[in-house]
């Protein structure tokens, strides 16, 4: 199939280092690598570009720079009309056109229900937070109306709307009762990109240690809701000879690193800042130990951080909220604690501190559990999978006729 995948979040860059980018990404290389031809559309790229996606098809539209959110919601809501009409000029004047449109809902977007009318094919909406809900509480929206009628016209107008955790999916089931088709996908991993360290461990100067002390890594976007704080807070309370390796940047960077002073855990913590995605596989290969320590509350993330972990054959502490108890519960490859008692967390660190042989053994389930469960490519079979089945269905028909 030839997909148009749409995505007009600001936020998010194709090209990118968070987990949005990271997602994204791996989306993208897993239809190609289902033998699809995609062609992306977004209002941003930024510059990680990896090397098996140099050659993708991407077209962007620049959000003008210097507005307040006011101007920049109705700059969204402008770009949106200018898209759905140039790929649709665009398919009218070659005659090459698009079999499904793939979107990444965003707010104040309409433009993959626009050209799925147009062209008369599938849209397909990936739904991965109650986005009217989060833009609110955490970053401020002032046209309301307008961003809920693109919401409720772009589901309305989606054959297949996919979503992340059953969270999601309820939120659009209940705030737009009437959909056809609301299901929900987990996020994956690259199971081969990111694999386990052989031998041992390798990481760029300042963190490779072959015999050295136990390794505790995070990785993800530092904003409140990922908890880092919690993790730091908890590893005040370790002994033994550990170190705690922070990838990633984000509004908490400051305050995080005032709390390891605070601490007195400077010479245990060290942050190292966003990374390339075409360099994590590396950095978690460094790991003995993986966290996700998420606060306490409302949670309806599927964290690829969760995933990525697993993949990379690491005993994963994540805290019981969320999806995450569905992902790992019985897997024998994490411990589970509770996200409101940073003294359990601690104690969960300090026995996989103390038990090297704990941790390979939960290290091999992990890997294993990422292999049979959660490859991108079966999460991207499954999305594909209705349309798939209704294009055979259709070209069944049309060779029927012609045999008539």
């Amino acid at each position: 199939m030839r997909i148009a995948y749409v995505l007009l979040d600001p936020g998010i860059g194709i090209f990118g280092t968070k987990g949005a980018s990271v997602h994204v990404q791996e989306v993208v290389r897993t239809f190609r690598s289902l033998g699809h031809e995609v062609s992306v559309f977004c209002t941003r790229t930024d510059d990680d570009v990896p090397a098996d996606l140099a050659d993708l098809n991407v077209t962007r539209l620049e959000v003008p720079r210097g507005l307040d959110r006011t101007q920049r919601e109705i700059a969204l809501l402008r770009l949106s009309d200018m898209l759905a009409d140039m790929v649709t000029d665009t398919v009218a004047a070659s005659g090459q056109g698009f079999d499904l449109v793939y979107e990444r809902y965003s707010l104040f977007s309409t433009a993959g229900a626009r050209i799925s009318q147009r062209l008369d094919v599938p849209l397909i909406m990936e739904v991965n937070a109650p986005l009217l809900d989060e833009q609110r509480t955490h970053r401020g929206l002032v046209h309301t109306e307008h961003a809920a009628r693109a919401t409720a016209a772009s589901f309305a107008g989606a054959e297949r709307i996919v979503c992340v955790s059953e969270l999601v999916a309820d939120w659009a089931r209940t705030d737009y009762p009437g959909l056809d088709d609301v299901s929900v996908v987990p996020n994956g991993v690259n199971t081969e990109r990111i694999t386990p360290r052989e031998g041992h461990d390798r990481l760029g100067e300042g963190i490779h240690q072959d015999h050295g002390p136990v390794r505790i890594g995070f990785v993800g976007t530092l904003k409140p809701w990922h908890g880092t704080d919690r993790l730091i807070a908890a590893c005040a309370g370790l002994v033994g000879d550990f170190r705690v390796d922070i990838v990633g940047h984000g509004p908490e960077s400051e305050a995080l690193e005032d709390q390891v002073r605070r601490l007195g855990l400077g010479g245990r913590v060290r942050f190292h800042g966003a990374l390339a995605p075409e360099a994590v596989p590396e950095v978690l290969r460094a790991f003995d130990i993986a966290v996700a320590p998420y606060p306490a509350g409302e949670n309806y993330f599927s964290p690829l951080k969760v995933f990525e972990y697993l993949a990379a054959g690491l005993p994963v502490v994540a805290s019981r909220v969320g999806a995450i108890p569905g992902v790992l519960a019985g897997t024998g490859a994490a411990i589970l604690t509770d996200p409101a008692d940073t003294a359990d967390l601690t104690r969960a660190l300090q026995r996989l501190i103390d038990d090297a042989e704990l941790r390979t053994t939960m290290g091999g389930r992990a890997r294993e559990e990422a292999l049979t469960s959660h490859s991108w490519t079966s999460r991207c079979q499954q999305i594909l999978a209705p349309i798939d089945r209704g294009a055979a269905m259709s070209g069944r028909r049309r060779a029927s006729a012609v045999r008539a």
